[in-house]
């Protein structure tokens, strides 16, 4: 029988993470609102894991009447992205569970099956909002980039200041 080290144990544990690092989210405006329909599960890039590119994954556990979701509006990356959402339905895992309202260059999108989205490098996507939630379904965004950036277009500027301002 060969050995085996547990979990983040070892010398290469530090590669491994079980656990959210809650220290880059705790002061940012979107982690205000985000666990109003989401809960962050792990996340990592290589401020986390040196060397590492940036991969979130978040339970999605309400559906939200504010359309789009705060901080989730229209934007580009200088990278490619994957945006994955999938169902928990153990006898069909293809039932997404809900629908996903997602835009990708501008054409809206309603996903009512597990699926994932590639987005090339400077291509405008976003913006989302749940429109039904019936199950949790697990969001995951991979950027092939060592940090999250985002470059926010005019009208998702618009979006998040649409937000921002409605209770003022």
């Amino acid at each position: 029988m060969a050995d085996f080290v547990m979990n983040t144990e070892g010398e290469y544990g530090g590669q491994i993470v079980q656990e959210l690092d809650g220290r880059f989210f705790k002061d940012s405006p979107m982690n205000r609102v985000y666990h109003q329909w989401g809960d962050r599960l792990l996340f990592i890039d290589s401020k986390v894991v040196p060397g590492a590119f940036q991969m979130n994954t978040t339970w999605y556990i309400n559906a939200q009447d504010f359309r789009p979701l705060p901080y989730h509006e229209e934007h580009t990356h200088d990278y490619d992205e994957l945006i994955g959402f999938l169902g928990s339905n153990p006898d069909d895992k293809y039932d997404l569970g809900g629908v996903i309202e997602v835009s990708i260059n501008g054409e809206v999108h309603h996903l009512t099956k597990s699926s994932i989205i590639f987005i090339p490098g400077g291509m405008k996507h976003l913006p989302l909002s749940i429109l039904e939630l019936h199950r949790p379904i697990l969001h995951f965004s991979i950027s092939m980039n060592p940090t999250y950036a985002m470059k926010r277009t005019e009208e998702g500027a618009a979006q998040l200041a649409e937000f921002e301002n409605k209770d003022k």
